[in-house]
């Protein structure tokens, strides 16, 4: 008995080693900004077996690590108000600055940066085991009149800045 439990183990530590370094990647990072400068956050994401396994066992959640990129760039806690293992939906108020004039509103975005997040998650004790990649595959800011902005494969998401017509 000992014996066929040796080997088991052996082989799954053999089949975790040989597995290519699994990656945690941000498909999609949706912006929706409110006529007062709020915005509704959703995220997109893939976890492959160890990941899910490492949220599964609380040892690391993304939707935190997205929440606590946003909450550095925020005066106001963020809120996740969903997360599951290939999503998140995170409240940010004030996302964006106001100024009202002459019948016009700017709304104007911070910049704000997956680098922080991305580093955290490597120095965990599993990190060997995978690969983040925080830069989100398509970073879409949707502004109250339609208007949107879109990058690619970008880390840091540059401040946006947008006239609306009141």
């Amino acid at each position: 008995m000992k014996y066929n439990t040796f080997v088991i183990a052996g082989l799954f530590i053999l089949v975790c080693l040989a597995m290519p370094a699994s990656a945690f990647t941000i498909k999609t990072l949706d912006v929706t900004i409110g006529q007062d400068g709020d915005a509704t956050i959703d995220a997109q994401y893939d976890l492959n077996f160890i990941e899910k396994s490492t949220v599964f066992l609380k040892f690391a959640d993304p939707a935190t690590e997205l929440q606590s990129a946003f909450n550095s760039g925020s005066a106001t806690p963020v809120t996740v108000t969903s997360a599951t293992s290939s999503s998140a939906r995170i409240n940010v108020p004030s996302f964006a600055s106001v100024t009202k004039t002459e019948g016009r509103s700017v709304m104007t975005t911070p910049s704000q940066s997956f680098k922080r997040a991305e580093t955290v998650l490597k120095n965990y004790w599993f990190a060997p085991l995978i690969s983040p990649d925080l830069s989100p595959i398509v970073t879409t800011i949707t502004f109250p009149d339609g208007y949107r902005e879109q990058y690619y494969d970008q880390i840091n998401i540059p401040s946006v800045s947008h006239t609306i017509t009141v």
